[in-house]
């Protein structure tokens, strides 16, 4: 039995180390070869941080690189505000409307991307609105602000209904009801729906190739019209896994630190 069970944990382990190497392997390969002396992506030529200087040097990748953040920051801030307070709205409504309202925020996450891209597309033309970084960014929101429902529901479900209306009875007005009660229960939910729209924003191709200005570009549309393959890329690429790490961490520590700070307060 012992022995069944020792092959069966090698298998596991030996599948999960498969997994692994297969999501993690390839972003590897982008960082080494974003140091690579040569355009090569089979050989090594040589150290260098050659495609770091030229990306820096790249305008046209820079302008991507802003109005990419630019805009993953603007949408993820309105549709975190919206999704919330959409959400915590839903979570007071009668079960019928919050039914039927949830199964519409769904049809945003279901579609596929180029239905909803082509569908925001003939919106702006129908309304007139020139597509321009407006646009982009108003797509941007749209498809953002069913995610963060999403993820704040869960967590809203979970709360006793009967600590706000305490906070209510004990004079707190409806703001500092929800300022001081429901946002600090649900603040971790909140965070991650943050995270969720920013990496969606920041990663679409498909809806900002439909709705972004001639002049408009992010970085996924940049890579699309390279007419070459350019190495800087993998320099761009490598500092995007580092920032996302840094964030993963950070997100990750900062309430471990705060949960060890409070248990010591207790004691």
């Amino acid at each position: 039995m012992e022995r069944k069970k020792s092959v069966w944990n090698f298998f596991t382990s030996g599948y999960l180390l498969l997994v692994l190497a297969f999501i993690y392997l390839p972003i590897l390969y982008v960082v080494v070869f974003s140091f690579n002396d040569s355009k090569s992506m089979i050989s090594f030529a040589g150290f260098s941080t050659r495609w770091y200087e030229e990306m820096f040097q790249n305008r046209e990748m820079l302008e991507s690189i802003w109005y990419t953040v630019l805009v993953a920051l603007i949408a993820t801030g309105v549709s975190t505000v919206v999704g919330t307070v959409a959400a915590i709205g839903l979570s007071k409504a009668k079960p019928l409307v919050r039914t039927i309202a949830l199964e519409l925020n769904n049809l945003p996450v279901l579609n596929p991307d180029i239905v909803t891209a082509i569908s925001l597309m003939l919106l702006f033309l129908s309304a007139k609105i020139q597509r321009s970084i407006v646009t982009l960014t108003l797509a941007h929101i749209t498809f953002c602000i069913p995610y963060v429902i999403l993820s704040v529901m869960p967590k809203l479900r979970q709360l006793d209904d009967n600590v706000a209306e305490a906070a209510l009875d004990l004079g707190a007005s409806p703001w500092q009801a929800l300022r001081k009660v429901i946002i600090p229960q649900i603040y971790p939910a909140i965070f991650s729906g943050a995270l969720i729209a920013f990496s969606m924003s920041f990663d679409d191709f498909v809806i900002s190739f439909f709705t972004a200005g001639v002049d408009v570009q992010n970085i996924s549309m940049y890579v699309y019209s390279m007419k070459r393959f350019n190495p800087s890329v993998n320099a761009l690429s490598t500092l995007i896994v580092i920032a996302v790490t840094l964030v993963l961490v950070l997100a990750n520590v900062i309430p471990a630190l705060r949960e060890r700070k409070n248990k010591k307060e207790e004691i």
